[in-house]
């Protein structure tokens, strides 16, 4: 699958496109163990691997809660709440002070989409290896303050309003993927801009952030690329710096 917006944009990485499927591709990679970052994973993809998750291999919990799994943070020891706050005390992992207390990250905990995937599987892969038949159900940019600038304007440009983008506090996996995915049962849905998780940051270029898109709105998107600001001259002045 070709991308018209990954072509004018010169991206440094591919898109990666996330889809469902009941069998595993040959070849993925896939967590083996207790720990992993899905972060790193789509990382990868967007270098051109495959990466594969099921509901035994999704590299932790807030990873597999992200990746639609269902909501797994009932198992977290200390609890969620304390772990993303101030944390449970001795014996237990130290809060990471992402929330004042525990009260406030519950609020954020219960705000999250609840929704399971229908498939046994997750799929990262470059959009460029997506074949005929295949549906992806987001897909996910990696790009730098220029090019993000560019697709917040583009997600804007043939809808509504001007908050058809939405940037959320939510983990790295998290607004890669379910937030967005939730957000393509909308009526009016919107792009997400993430990859903010501090606790994700190290396994992403330094200047990079995500912009995922449920599969529609790209569709949507790449059709108003011809004869929008992509074609003008004020964006002809960024676009000689990328």
């Amino acid at each position: 699958m070709i991308s018209e917006i990954a072509a004018r944009l010169k991206l440094r990485y591919g898109p990666v496109a996330i889809l469902f499927g009941e069998e595993r591709p040959a070849g993925a990679a896939q967590f083996r163990g207790s720990w992993g970052c899905v972060a790193a994973m789509l990382t990868a993809a967007a270098k051109g691997r495959q990466a594969v998750f099921d509901r035994e291999s999704y590299g932790c919990l807030g990873g597999g809660v992200g990746l639609g799994f269902g909501s797994l943070y009932p198992r977290f020891p200390g609890g969620f709440d304390h772990f993303l706050s101030i944390g449970r005390g001795e014996g237990y992992p130290p809060g990471e002070g992402y929330k004042k207390s525990p009260e406030l990250a519950a609020t954020f905990r219960e705000g999250l989409p609840t929704d399971e995937v229908p498939s046994k599987y997750v799929i990262f892969k470059p959009l460029a290896a997506v074949a005929e038949g295949e549906e992806p159900v987001v897909v996910v940019f990696y790009v730098t303050a220029d090019q993000l600038s560019a697709l917040v304007v583009l997600a804007n440009y043939g809808r509504p309003g001007g908050d058809n983008v939405i940037i959320p506090f939510a983990a790295g996996c998290q607004t890669a993927f379910l937030i967005p995915w939730h957000e393509g049962k909308q009526p009016r849905p919107r792009a997400v801009v993430g990859m903010t998780d501090i606790s994700a940051r190290p396994v992403i270029d330094a200047d990079l952030v995500s912009f995922a898109v449920p599969a529609a709105m790209f569709r949507e998107m790449e059709a108003n690329v011809a004869g929008s600001f992509l074609d003008k001259e004020a964006w002809a002045k960024v676009a000689a710096r990328l």
